[in-house]
């Protein structure tokens, strides 16, 4: 008996492992489709819905699907009511593995034919490369996941007539609300709904649980698989807090909403009458059945229900640091997205500064600005320092590269923009004073359209997300290079001839040297951010 029950402890250890080996695999193979498919399918809640159940039931990720939803409300691109639909979408999608593990799992005796699959995939993994490589990876925890399920069933199968539906709690009440906490405590350590609900289709099979109890304890995992998501979001963005928080409120409603049904649904199984295998198809059934109907009836008032959760999780944070959610690391485009979106309004917010100052008869008036600006610029650098990217992914990889180029120059621009004696010094000559006004224009131009261009960032730039202010600043530029040696011959010429003193031939020099570099750095900034 004793290793009967290691048998089945052993065979949810092998399931768990072939679920996460598994997810790798199909993740890596499907690369950026995960993304461009949410991004693309997702203009409204119900759209949401059908895109996260789609990938989730693909990718076998409730969590890759949710994530990369919370880094494009992080980046920008989705409103927190789309990414609601997608959190929803993907508690439908998760209910797949139920159906595949109930059709075939238990349907047929796969454990001989999983184990020449695991050593194909194995091979495939170590000899072959690129996509044949991530396909092994991904059909390896195919196999552990159906041997896991086979160890368990034949270790359940021992505890026949042992263990019986009489161990359990009562078709009460009170006994259902403590298969319900049985469930609950399943997942928590599991740490997986999907190993919860093969259990309890394994105990089905096994004559240990009736149906009725198999679908409390079921309600159960629904409910516990909320805390994982819950403290990941703790301390992570606005947008994860939020989706945690949603999350759990959506599935503490549906789990209410299933519990009433469970009466109906225990006069209907009692009913049905058929053998283990129709239990199991009926729990799988129900664990989605109440998961849609869950959808259908929060699905009209979303906006109203993503109203709710923002009030309950307010942003209090600036905007640029409250994108910069350290889950989002482990999925570095969705990272970038964010990062981008961070690093263009802290240009466009120095850019202001810079233009402010350069306009102003006190430029020390606009630093309580250009501090906040600096602050947030370090706590990008921080979280960029964690952002890696696999050089085998070209266009990821140039992307990160771009960020920290811009990352370098506003360091440099938010130091110089702190120089105030230089900048008052420009105002003393009349050509200096002429070429910082331009400036500040081009500064202003440059925050307005970075300030709009969000999407075009954020979807991968390129060449299609160059701004005019781009070639303006590269112009201005240039013609400040070109005009700094004719600058120098005349500043020093005019010392000669003692019609200015040599102090201030240098704080024109100086000027001028100034006004360069921080046309420069802004020039690059613009340059490096188009392409992030």
């Amino acid at each position: 008996m004793i290793a009967d029950g290691l048998l089945a402890l052993g065979g949810v250890g092998l399931f768990l492992t072939g679920m996460v080996i598994l997810t790798d695999g199909l993740r890596a193979l499907a690369g950026g489709s995960l993304r461009r498919t949410l991004a693309r399918m997702t203009d409204s809640p119900a759209s949401g819905v059908l895109a996260g159940a789609g990938c989730t039931a693909v990718l076998q990720s409730s969590s890759a699907t949710t994530v990369t939803a919370v880094g494009f409300v992080g980046a920008g691109l989705m409103t927190f009511p789309q990414a609601l639909g997608i959190v929803l979408g993907a508690n439908i999608g998760t209910t797949a593995k139920g159906w595949v593990v109930a059709l075939v799992g238990f349907k047929l005796d796969l454990g001989m034919v999983a184990l020449p699959l695991l050593l194909a995939g194995a091979l495939l993994r170590l000899l072959g490369r690129g996509r044949m490589a991530q396909a092994g990876w991904a059909l390896t925890g195919f196999s552990l996941l159906f041997l896991g399920v086979d160890a368990l069933k034949d270790g359940l199968a021992a505890f026949q007539g042992v263990v019986t539906p009489e161990s359990f709690p009562g078709d009460t009440l009170f006994g259902r609300l403590q298969l319900v906490g049985i469930g609950i405590l399943v997942t928590l350590v599991t740490q997986s709904s999907s190993a919860g609900v093969v259990m309890a289709l394994a105990a089905l099979a096994a004559g240990s649980i009736s149906l009725p109890q198999a679908a409390a304890l079921v309600i159960g995992m629904d409910i516990g698989t909320t805390a994982t998501a819950l403290l990941a979001s703790l301390g992570g963005s606005v947008a994860m807090r939020r989706t945690g928080v949603a999350h759990v409120v959506y599935n503490l409603m549906t789990a209410t909403l299933a519990f009433a049904l469970l009466t109906p649904f225990s006069i209907l199984a009692a009913g049905g009458g058929g053998g283990a295998g129709d239990a199991q198809l009926a729990l799988v059934a129900f664990h989605t059945g109440f998961n849609v109907l869950g959808v259908l009836v929060i699905l009209p008032f979303a906006g109203t229900f993503a109203r709710v959760i923002e009030w309950m999780v307010p942003d209090r944070q600036p905007l640029a640091a409250g994108r910069l959610d350290p889950a989002l690391l482990a999925e570095p485009a969705a990272a970038l997205d964010a990062a981008g979106v961070s690093a263009r309004e802290l240009a466009a917010g120095l850019f202001t500064v810079v233009a402010d100052k350069l306009e102003a008869d006190e430029p020390d008036a606009g630093n309580g600005r250009l501090d906040e600006v600096a602050a947030g610029i370090s706590a990008l650098r921080t979280y960029v320092d964690g952002l890696r990217t696999d050089r085998g992914d070209r266009a990821a990889h140039s992307r990160n590269l771009s960020l920290r180029h811009a990352l370098d120059h506003l360091s440099r621009l938010s130091a110089r923009a702190g120089e105030d004696r230089r900048i008052t010094g420009l105002h003393d000559d009349a050509r200096l004073g002429r070429r910082a006004h331009l400036l500040a224009g081009l500064a202003r131009l440059a925050a307005g359209q970075l300030s709009d261009m969000s999407k075009v960032g954020a979807q991968g730039g390129g060449e299609s997300g160059r701004l005019p202010a781009e070639a303006r600043l590269a112009r201005f530029q240039h013609t400040l290079r070109k005009q700094s040696d004719r600058l120098r011959a005349g500043a020093i010429d005019a010392a000669a001839a003692r019609e200015i003193d040599a102090e201030t031939a240098l704080a024109r020099l100086d000027g001028q040297r100034w006004l360069a570099r921080v046309a420069h750095h802004q020039w690059r900034i613009v340059r490096h951010l188009s392409r992030v």
